[in-house]
């Protein structure tokens, strides 16, 4: 999976957004101030936690797990501040729904990449699985079988996955979308888009990180450069750095994969294969059961942990349009928004 890397690309600055979205005339008050900081400190929180204390954590599919679930949990909390305050859809800049259906128009298409590579990752433990039970008989006619079956493996886990490969794009578009539209006169206007301002950096590492491990290449990792302003600034900053740093290290050990379990079966797949080429001495035949024990171990731990993944990336799936769909049901009730997806007035006919 890992192919040849392009140069570090640059950080992306943006300035300072919150001077853009920083209305006059409209401080905020206690009340929208503390559903602001709560937001903002939950999702710090979520960042340190994100950020592991062994560095070879990072993208095992336990790490993929719980930094799609904290994506997940940002999205519903972003729901629930917009229900706290009190703000419906009716008295929404057009730019503000811009904002919000920028994130739930492009984020279907990536969740539908990852959840295809994630299927296709485990397709090859049906390959693992034919493996392990020619290997139950020692052989040669199976042995020439399970040569064939790790070959097919590795071939079928190198392959290319155009909608992986499409992701970039997508992300590239919701990088150029991170500079927030101006909020005039609103206290309740600025404290959402600030709050959109964290789902969005957040929503475009996750999925960046995923993105590279999935295609094989650092060239799909985005560098951030947030305002040190923000109260989340510093925890993102570092969770950032030792991830990024992380994965281009193990690409440019020209590692077979970044993913932790499908390395480690593709270790053990190394080390098997040597074993049944011409046949086994008798003093192989402790090594061939313990390699056959490890690589029974591994594929397991390798499927279920897909399998999680998969599930987590179909709950975003579900969350992200559950949003949007809500947020269009308002606006066609409401008849007067434009609706941003279909381009005319929410409530007239489409010709």
């Amino acid at each position: 999976m890992s192919r040849p890397q392009e140069p570090h690309r640059p950080f992306f600055s943006f300035g300072n957004p919150f001077r853009m979205i920083s209305p006059k005339g409209s401080q905020l008050s206690p009340r929208l101030l503390s559903l602001l900081n709560a937001f903002e400190e939950t999702l710090a929180e979520r960042l340190r936690k994100l950020n592991p204390k062994d560095k070879n954590d990072i993208l095992s599919l336990t790490w993929m797990n719980y930094a799609m679930d904290s994506l997940c949990e940002t999205h519903t909390d972003i729901k629930t501040l917009i229900t706290d305050l009190e703000l419906p859809v009716t008295h929404w800049d057009e730019k503000w729904i811009d904002v919000y259906f920028d994130i739930s128009v492009k984020l279907p298409d990536i969740c539908i990449a990852f959840s295809s590579e994630l299927s296709r990752l485990n397709q090859g433990h049906l390959l693992l699985q034919c493996v392990l039970h020619n290997l139950e008989s020692n052989t040669s006619k199976k042995f020439v079988q399970v040569r064939s079956s790790l070959d097919s493996w590795r071939k079928h886990i190198s392959s290319k996955n155009l909608r992986v490969e499409n992701c970039r794009s997508i992300l590239d578009n919701l990088v150029e979308s991170l500079n927030l539209p101006k909020v005039k006169n609103s206290a309740k206007g600025k404290v959402l888009m600030q709050a959109m301002y964290g789902v969005k950096v957040l929503t475009v590492f996750v999925c960046s990180v995923f993105a590279a491990a999935f295609s094989g290449s650092s060239k799909n990792l985005l560098d951030l450069d947030v305002p040190n302003t923000i109260l989340w600034a510093q925890a993102y900053c570092n969770l950032q750095t030792n991830v990024n740093v992380k994965i281009r290290e193990t690409f440019s050990g020209g590692k077979f994969t970044v993913l932790k379990e499908l390395d480690a079966v593709d270790s053990i797949v190394k080390k098997l294969y040597p074993m049944i080429q011409d046949g086994l001495k008798p003093v192989e035949v402790e090594a061939l059961q313990n390699s056959v024990s490890d690589l029974r171990t591994g594929a397991e731990r390798l499927s279920q942990g897909l399998d999680f993944l998969a599930k987590e990336v179909d709950v975003f799936f579900k969350i992200v349009l559950s949003g949007r769909d809500a947020l269009l049901c308002n606006l066609r009730a409401s008849g007067a928004v434009t609706d941003p997806m279909l381009g005319t007035n929410v409530g007239e006919p489409t010709v």
